[in-house]
């Protein structure tokens, strides 16, 4: 506070008002901090407590709070220079600042808010950068990816350098991404950031080429895909592809209740069908192509969305779906049958959903390998609603 609202105003005290306070304060200890001048009578206030400007003669605190009772009252506070709202453009960060600036993320275990314990997975999500990625036909394609990076967190340690992740992961940025490449990264990042553990997933939309059922036009059916690769505290890493199939799936009840209707009572009636998902994750023995595994979904369950259509392939279509009706139980298991033999897959997971047509819930089927070790049936109640394609 300015020294004229201060101690000095209490010279200006009717002689009972300074007295009052003054004995209350050799009483119970503390120092004067009186704000105005003006406005005591002889018990110390005017009647109404305020000066003859209308303003409140004195402000002062009880035990931290504001009152009228007996005060205990404190010495100013020391004024302080504010910083200025102004931005350095012509400032030069040298290595003397940098080794200056605070680093509480690297800072002793004593820091630690709440449990001393480790933590398994800690790092960023959805950063974005495009890459480039291998394909079957050996021509690169550079595609917007959404990377997550996470590597486990030991119990002493406060937290991790977040900017390392994507630091790192930007050393790589101009390479050819596979599964293979995220091995290496994930070696930097155990190194970069002494942690035991290091997680990578890359997500992101892949195109290819497909043609329509008999008109011969082409389109581009973009797959949601996520390579993803998972190192041990024992350096073991674990490559994995995410795949998501779209598909038309026609209820086989539904197809012999119209069939029923249309011989029995020469009633026209439809089968429902809907859009419907299977996203395949698999682990992988060999290197596998994303269009290889396009193939294996396609060649299991035959009813993919189409992109480009004109009359003659809605006709195949409704053919087609006609002739491969499933539930969700037959759609897990036509995919078993073609990923279970192949040589490249060790271990793979399906999870299924046929956004009914029917009815106001969907069906939904989880079926995995079964080797010791290895994906497990249980799924994230979050999972079935990220199946929903738009």
């Amino acid at each position: 506070m300015n020294d004229h609202n201060t101690l000095n105003g209490a010279n200006h005290l009717p002689q009972s008002g300074k007295s009052s306070i003054q004995n209350y304060v050799n009483t119970n200890g503390g120092s004067m901090n009186i704000n105005h001048t003006n406005g005591f009578n002889s018990n110390g206030l005017n009647s109404n407590g305020l000066n003859g400007n209308g303003h409140h003669a004195v402000a002062y605190t009880l035990n931290g709070t504001h009152g009228t009772a007996a005060p205990t009252l404190t010495p100013p506070a020391q004024e302080t220079l504010s910083p200025r709202r102004y931005y350095d453009t012509d400032f030069v960060v040298t290595e003397a600042y940098r080794a200056s600036l605070p680093d509480l993320q690297n800072g002793p275990a004593s820091l630690i808010q709440g449990s001393a314990v480790a933590i398994q997975q800690v790092g960023i999500h959805n950063f974005r950068l495009p890459l480039r990625y291998a394909s079957r036909d050996g021509q690169p394609m550079t595609l917007e990816t959404s990377v997550t990076g996470t590597v486990s967190l030991e119990a002493h340690k406060k937290g991790i350098n977040m900017s390392r992740v994507m630091r790192t992961f930007y050393e790589y940025k101009d390479e050819l991404f596979d599964l293979d490449l995220l091995d290496a990264i994930l070696q930097d990042y155990r190194r970069s950031l002494g942690s035991l553990e290091a997680y990578l997933i890359l997500r992101f939309n892949y195109p290819i080429l497909n043609e329509s059922l008999r008109s011969g036009l082409f389109g581009y059916q973009y797959y949601q895909v996520a390579l993803e690769a998972r190192m041990d505290r024992y350096g073991a890493v674990r490559k994995l592809i995410h795949f998501d199939f779209v598909y038309s799936s026609t209820c086989p009840c539904s197809y012999e209740l119209s069939q029923h209707a249309i011989l029995e009572r020469g009633i026209a009636a439809v089968p429902h069908s809907q859009r419907s998902v299977a996203r395949v994750s698999v682990e992988l023995n060999d290197f596998l192509w994303i269009e290889d595994l396009r193939d294996l979904c396609l060649d299991a369950l035959k009813t993919e969305t189409q992109v480009m259509v004109k009359r003659e392939d809605e006709q195949a279509f409704a053919e087609l779906n006609a002739t491969y009706l499933k539930f969700v139980e037959d759609a897990v298991r036509l995919l078993h049958e073609k990923l279970d033999p192949d040589p490249r897959i060790k271990d793979f997971k399906i999870v299924a959903s046929h956004q009914e047509s029917l009815h106001s819930h969907d069906a939904v089927s989880v079926l995995v390998k079964g080797i010791p070790g290895g994906f497990t049936p249980e799924v994230d109640p979050s999972v079935f609603a990220t199946l929903i394609h738009r």
